[in-house]
């Protein structure tokens, strides 16, 4: 039988399981040493001045839980079988080949970046250098941009697919079995590089093939179907099959597309700043406390959102414990990212916060680009960000309660950006259509909670990869309407938000991707 209880946070964590029996054999009747009680989901309360923490349990009265998971995963041997080639190695790239080991087909995987291991050294050049690597940084290599994120697989992408079976594949691959519980789990940034591996690991034991540092630059196409695909390295590979999970920021594959006359559309999408506040503060107005939270309680985050001018200000990928990253994949410009270690035990929290870009009404001065007209615009912003911060990866930056009230920032807080800030009139650089939403849903933040608006809080710009700018058309059979053989995949083709939505989203379109084969 299933029960729930609320239990009050001023408890100590080693006496939750004692507690949970008791309470649980109260409901029941039964004697503590003859039920078991397995945890179903956490989720935390702190909506009111007191705290709860609401578990939901299976309890069993004379019988064990049963071991075996809900799912599991049975690859086939595919060394001999026929290819389906996936150009991306992110999470839709990723659970794309898994899902082709399962049905008894080979996934060659091309990804244009470097393994988890070898892309370290290339973040290290972002951070410390300010070298930015166009095929090795945080959005490109083993694993894509989530791999170096705060693994957040919360999602509202509950149709799309089940969710509950990515997280299940998460944990045969070495993820902690508490994501299955928590109401919003993550996994953490230390954590997930190991994951990646193992699923790398996956692949290649049964016969899959992953090519890194493998960038594609050309389509061979006849009669209106994909029939091979071209190396940077010159070399090509025949196929009829490829399954396009490039992520958001793989402009050159855009550039390919609509220079062969491939159909793309614009896509809506949100761009804005990333706002960081000591950690400390955001626990203070989350759990209603002025001194250290209690041990059971996680680094608090939130979730914001306000209609200003028409258009929707929100918080986008917060991260409470966590650090901001950059995030550009070419020289020139500056892209900020954030992510959270496993315990988000680090001292700030920072969240981007944007703006609604709506492609057909705020982009009409880009026209001229057509269905490219918003990857432009995201362009411009990274580069006026890049020139404002000094040419380097440094980033622009100004105290939150300057930018809301149009003064320069004579000196900035504490940040966790290695690269740096500089001080920067943030107020006068954004576009107006940007800034101006901005300020209004600062203000409109601070109302909603007491504290947040604040000086000890910095703004960093810029937070413009929320999603991708573009949409490939694809057809209820997941195939691109005018190329037989090409699935677009993934938050690169328009239909993804997030590590869990993404690997849903990869399965689906292997699956798609086989029909016929």
């Amino acid at each position: 039988m299933v029960r729930t209880f609320q239990l009050r946070v001023s408890l100590k964590e080693e006496a939750i399981p004692g507690i949970l029996k008791k309470k649980a054999a109260k409901h029941v009747n039964a004697q503590e040493s003859n039920i078991v009680v397995k945890v179903l989901r956490k989720s935390i309360d702190a909506r009111k001045p007191r705290i709860y923490i609401n578990y939901k349990l299976e309890v069993f009265i004379n019988e064990k839980p049963s071991e075996t998971p809900d799912y599991s995963f049975v690859y086939k041997d595919v060394s001999k079988a026929k290819e389906v080639h996936i150009i991306g190695f992110g999470p839709a790239g990723m659970w794309a080949a898994l899902r082709c080991l399962e049905l008894g087909f080979k996934p060659v995987v091309l990804e244009r970046g470097k393994n988890v291991r070898d892309r370290r050294k290339d973040l290290k050049a972002i951070n410390q250098d300010h070298i930015v690597g166009e095929d090795s940084n945080y959005c490109f290599g083993e694993g894509g941009a989530g791999t170096y994120s705060d693994g957040k697989l919360y999602t509202r992408s509950i149709k799309r697919g089940d969710v509950r079976r990515i997280f299940e594949s998460l944990v045969h691959h070495g993820a902690t079995a508490q994501i299955l519980i928590d109401a919003h789990p993550h996994i953490g940034t230390n954590k997930l590089p190991k994951i990646v591996q193992n699923i790398r690991e996956t692949i290649i034991e049964h016969g899959g093939e992953i090519h890194f540092d493998t960038r594609v630059v050309d389509f061979t196409i006849t009669n209106n179907t994909i029939k091979a695909i071209q190396l940077q390295n010159g070399n090509e590979m025949v196929t009829n099959r490829v399954i396009l999970a490039t992520g958001h920021s793989a402009r050159d594959i855009y550039y390919l597309l609509h220079k062969k006359e491939i159909a793309l559309q614009a896509k809506s999408f949100a761009m804005g700043v990333r706002v960081e506040h000591p950690q400390h503060i955001i626990d203070s107005i989350q759990y209603h406390c002025s001194g250290e939270r209690n041990e059971l309680l996680p680094a608090a985050s939130y979730s914001l959102v306000e209609q200003v001018k028409n258009r929707g200000v929100y918080s986008f990928c917060m991260c409470p414990g966590g650090f901001i990253v950059p995030a550009a994949t070419a020289p020139g410009e500056v892209v900020v990212n954030g992510m959270s270690p496993s315990k988000r035990n680090n001292l700030f929290a920072n969240s981007g916060i944007v703006v609604e870009i709506n492609a057909d009404e705020d982009l009409r001065k880009y026209e001229q680009h057509g269905v490219l007209k918003g990857l432009e615009f995201q362009k411009d912003f990274e580069r006026l960000a890049f020139t404002a911060g000094g040419r380097t990866q440094t980033a622009p930056a100004q105290r939150l309660t300057d930018f809301v009230e149009g003064n320069l920032s004579n000196d900035l807080n504490s940040t966790s950006y290695q690269p740096g800030l500089k001080s920067v009139p943030m107020h006068s650089l954004l576009p107006k259509a940007i800034g101006s939403r901005l300020r209004g849903g600062f203000k409109a933040f601070g109302e909603k909670m007491n504290g947040y608006y604040t000086s000890e809080a910095n703004i960093v710009g810029v937070e413009s990869r929320t999603s991708s700018p573009v949409n490939i058309p694809r057809k209820d059979n997941l195939q691109h309407p005018e190329i037989e053989g090409l699935f677009p995949c993934g938050e690169g083709g328009g239909y993804a938000g997030g590590i869990v939505s993404a690997a849903m989203d990869g399965e689906r379109c292997a699956e798609a991707a086989i029909e016929g084969l």
